[in-house]
């Protein structure tokens, strides 16, 4: 009798096995081709936030603007104290005393002082470009490394007749490594120990200056180069930075390293004035960020971006009394950030003295004008008038300078934009700019100062608007492109999952041919290679970057291949119209409860408390849900609810995890505990119905005492974890046998559970145990005890499934099991997915995110505790460094992975339809995040948008190489729902 087949054909058994094969050979091609294209197109669309938001700022061909003035000053020196907070600084310590009282003394006598405001990343490196370059240096330059120089770019040094640096191998090289005017040098990568206390830094690098200027005494040559004009005195103080990092700024550590810069600056002043004694030396004292109160740095927060600035000497005002409406002087700052405008604080005993604020890119054009040099080429700084002491024409002049040599930046990107577009647009406000600079012209030489200032201010303003014009000049046409590529990513996606995974083939096409195989239309390949071919013409001929080529091609490539669907796409609106309407309600309510999840997923990366309560009303709606079907005395309902809110207890918890060394102890217990229970479990379950499908004792470990082995590692971890903490707050080293047994612990932990039992319930108590001892020695405080809480609730999610499992109790025949399919490309013993298995990407979608802020990890370059890796390494490594927090962070999603996937093989669904309907989620997500990235506002809520998508779209790569990962550990995973279908397949 001949077989029916899935389709209700007639086919042989020998010809259904080829279709089989074919179908499954289709398969496999057509995924790997589907994965590498969703690896490029989120790796290429998310460099997309560089070009429109990040695009380098930096444009060549300008000539400096030399101001018409004689200079006030003859040398400068910078001072950057790296890290030191604004607060830090000005503030009082415990018995009153201020910490600075030379730089006090300088601010209540003879100088000026303010609040210099950083933009984010508040990193070294772009603070001191901001600093020394007058600009703030496109960020994507992280990618390329933070201590090379990337692109090249124009600095107060470059412009000096000669510049003396001395301080950190990670800043100094950076403007003085090609500069053959300079004299520098710098300690070695060894010193910089987070081990030690980093003050002695500080004074290495005024050693070092001290020791040129002694020398200068006796070598007339060296005397002859120092006693020139325009010259540069640059010392980087690391140590507040290194301090603040290893001891936090709330420190004693740290706060004694303050009064070190102090006085450091006292020295330098002491030396430089006893040296010339011509009082033609100005002097700034400054720092790139600040330090968090856990110490980090990299996002917008205030105690990150505000910074001290305290100028004084030649050409430099001398303090005057505040008045009553003071808030901040001179230009309006660029930023809008709400910290500008808050009064000054009491504690700090500065509020009857005059404060003048500045963004950071301001301190460049100070510099330059004090030493009469042109500004930075391609500085957006605006000259802080209240800092400079000059006579009103002198003023203008400067002013006027600075505004011309934005002015030409501007010019110069409004011709290079002109030169390479078919139909430009120019910036109107500025098109008669020439009359406006003849008219300032005019009023200076005919004495008019005051009306020639506020039109080269306005100028000024305008050229920074211009500036800002032009750099997002192709922002339309790049969102557009992004957003249709996205959309075109994800139709491609769900027409993929209906064709492979779902019944639908075999319900609307009437070949099976047809399901596997595609007459691809010529004439719609043939479009699409003509409208591709058209877009790289007209962006060849506009000179456009190589990114945009790639961002084009993608987009249409995406919809050439939708609109080659088109017989599917026919035959499924024939079939979804021939439907009752109860289908349509059915699929359009799965559509809007997964929508609004992940919407609130969405809000919950500036909300962390919406998980709370998603876990407080999902631990009390479930038990209900199962309630009927399984009875309170399996204990399943009551672990589900106590799982899932004591999961909910942790984004309550300070986003600043607070360090707590016995709580990491004894998390380490209660993972054991946790572990011994599923354990017992898993000896003492066999006959019990409930969990008919989690317990297969068929399988057994490699080694009998596995357990005994993975719990005595838990244990002598959270015992390492104790002892290496002790000997770093001693102030003592980090033992290298402590080293060496922290590292072979989380080596060996690790690779255990390839050894465990093969049936669901004992792999991932393996997993679970194995993953602990790494994690604990990178814990510092309440992320420990989370661990456990994910783990617990991850079980919780596997229990609900095999609930509904049991309530199904699926008993199918081959021929029904095939019939149901509708297709023969699944795997041996997978089913078709159908509407309602969408729970399970959206379940994994929430625990994915949980993985994430459940420890108060903020959307944030600030979140990275680098204090985590003190019991592996306190040797100033950064890819090391980098490396074990990233791994720290990999951890629960790596549990999570691992539960997802026991889960596909426990209810029978194929692992990679579901993933792709996981990318699918993700990139709903990622399109709302495209849209709420900001260009205006404070920099700290434009940082955090960009950072939220960087998040979301990296999601899908982590996914990938997650689950990658995870395979080892997952796909020997049996469960007793597989066995029953293989069974009856054989």
């Amino acid at each position: 009798m001949e077989d029916q087949g899935i389709l209700g054909l007639g086919v042989k058994p020998r010809t259904q096995s080829a279709a089989r094969i074919r179908g499954r050979r289709w398969l496999k091609g057509r995924e790997i081709w589907l994965v590498a294209l969703g690896i490029v197109l989120h790796a290429v669309y998310m460099l997309s936030i560089f070009d429109i938001y990040f695009k380098s700022p930096i444009v060549h061909g300008m000539d400096p603007v030399s101001p018409r003035f004689t200079p006030p000053a003859k040398r400068l020196v910078l001072l950057v104290a790296d890290g030191l907070r604004a607060d830090k600084f000005f503030e009082p310590d415990s018995d009153g005393n201020y910490r600075a009282p030379f730089l006090r003394s300088v601010i209540k006598g003879q100088g000026r002082w303010g609040v210099s405001h950083a933009r984010p990343p508040t990193e070294s490196r772009p603070g001191h470009v901001a600093i020394i370059a007058g600009f703030y240096e496109d960020p994507s330059a992280v990618t390329k490394g933070w201590k090379a120089n990337p692109v090249e770019f124009d600095s107060v040094f470059n412009k000096s007749r000669h510049t003396f640096s001395y301080g950190s191998p990670d800043i100094v090289p950076i403007f003085c490594g090609a500069l053959p005017h300079s004299s520098w040098n710098t300690y070695p990568h060894e010193y910089e120990d987070f081990a030690t206390d980093a003050s002695f830094l500080d004074e290495w690098s005024f050693d070092q200056f001290k020791s040129i200027v002694n020398r200068s005494r006796e070598e007339p040559e060296l005397k002859q180069l120092i006693q020139q004009d325009q010259i540069v005195i640059f010392l980087h103080l690391l140590g507040c930075d290194s301090n603040g990092h290893a001891h936090r700024p709330y420190s004693s550590i740290y706060l004694n390293n303050v009064k070190v810069v102090d006085r450091i600056a006292e020295g330098v002043y002491n030396l430089l004035e006893d040296y010339f004694k011509d009082n033609q030396t100005a002097y700034i004292f400054t720092a790139d960020h600040g330090m968090s109160d856990k110490g980090s740095h990299g996002d917008g927060h205030w105690s990150n971006t505000d910074t001290p600035l305290v100028a004084w000497g030649a050409g430099v005002k001398h303090p005057r009394p505040a008045s009553n409406n003071h808030q901040d002087h001179g230009e309006r700052f660029v930023d809008e950030h709400d910290m500008h405008d808050t009064p000054t604080p009491t504690d700090w005993g500065l509020s009857n003295i005059e404060r003048v604020d500045v963004n950071q890119a301001d301190i460049a054009p100070l510099m330059s004008t004090l030493l009469g040099l042109p500004c930075p080429v391609n500085s957006v700084g605006s000259l802080p008038l209240d800092y400079i002491d000059l006579d009103k024409g002198n003023e203008v002049e400067a002013v006027l300078a600075n505004t011309k040599q934005i002015l030409s930046q501007f010019l110069r990107k409004s011709q290079l934009k002109q030169s390479n577009s078919f139909r430009f647009k120019p910036f109107e406000p500025l098109a008669h700019y020439t009359s406006i600079l003849d008219h300032i012209e005019s009023l200076i030489s005919s004495g008019d100062y005051e009306h020639a200032m506020e039109l080269s201010k306005n100028l000024r303003s305008l050229a920074l608007e211009g500036l800002h014009y032009f750099q997002t000049y192709d922002w339309f046409m790049l969102m557009t492109v992004i957003i249709l590529g996205y959309i075109g990513w994800m139709l491609c996606l769900i027409i993929h999952v209906l064709q492979s995974y779902t019944s639908l083939p075999g319900k609307i096409l009437r070949k099976v041919e047809e399901v596997f195989t595609r007459d691809r239309p010529s004439k719609v390949y043939l479009c699409g290679s003509l409208i591709m071919a058209s877009i790289f013409v007209v962006l060849y001929l506009e000179h456009s970057p190589p990114l945009y080529h790639a961002y084009s091609a993608m987009t249409v490539f995406l919809w050439t291949n939708i609109f080659s669907e088109y017989r599917f796409l026919r035959a499924l609106w024939r079939f979804l119209r021939a439907k009752e309407s109860f289908h349509f309600i059915e699929l359009s309510a799965t559509c809007v409860v997964s929508v609004i999840v992940l919407e609130f997923l969405v809000r919950s990366f500036t909300q962390r408390i919406i998980y709370t309560w998603c876990f407080l009303i999902v631990g009390v709606i479930t038990p209900f849900y199962l309630f009927k079907s399984i009875p309170w005395k399996s204990g399943i309902p009551i672990f589900l609810w106590l799982s899932c809110w004591f999961l909910s207890v942790f984004t309550l918890m300070p986003a600043e995890i607070p360090d707590n060394t016995v709580l990491v102890t004894i998390s380490g217990v209660i993972i054991v505990v946790i572990g011994g229970v599923s354990r017992y479990l898993d000896l003492h379950t066999k006959d019990n119905k409930y969990w008919l499908y989690l317990i297969n004792h068929d399988s057994q470990p490699s080694f009998p005492m596995l357990f005994h082995l993975q719990a005595l590692l838990v244990g002598l971890s959270s015992v390492l974890v104790y002892l290496s903490t002790s000997h770093r707050t001693e102030k003592r080293e980090l033992l290298a046998l402590h080293q060496t047994m922290n590292w072979s612990i989380a080596g060996l932990s690790m690779v255990l559970p390839l050894f465990s039992a093969t049936d669901l319930l004992s792999r991932l108590t393996s997993i679970f145990l194995g993953f602990a001892p790494p994690f604990l020695l990178l814990s510092i405080g309440y992320e420990a005890v989370f661990y456990g809480a994910l783990g617990l609730a991850l079980f919780g999610w596997i229990l609900f499934e095999n609930a509904l499992l049991y309530v199904k109790k699926p008993k199918k025949s081959l021929s029904s099991f095939e019939t149901e399919n509708g297709n023969i490309i699944l795997e041996e013993g997978d089913r078709c997915l159908k509407l309602f298995d969408m729970r399970i990407p959206i379940v994994f979608m929430v625990f994915f995110n949980i993985a994430f802020f459940g420890t108060g990890n903020f959307a944030s370059i600030a979140s990275f505790e680098i204090s985590s890796v003190y019991r592996f390494i306190t040797i100033f490594s950064p890819f090391l460094m980098a490396a074990l927090l990233i791994f720290k962070l990999f951890i629960p999603f790596m549990l999570v992975i691992c539960a997802f996937s026991a889960i596909t093989k426990l209810v029978r669904v194929p692992r990679l339809g579901c993933y792709f309907l996981v990318i699918l989620c993700s990139d709903v997500m990622t399109i709302h995040f495209f849209f709420l990235v900001k260009n205006t506002g404070s920099w700290m809520e434009i940082g955090n948008s960009i950072s939220h998508f960087g998040i979301v779209s990296a999601q899908v790569v982590f996914v990938l190489l997650l689950f990658a990962l995870t395979n080892v550990y997952t796909k020997d995973i049996q469960t007793h729902s597989a066995k029953r279908v293989s069974r009856k397949t054989m």
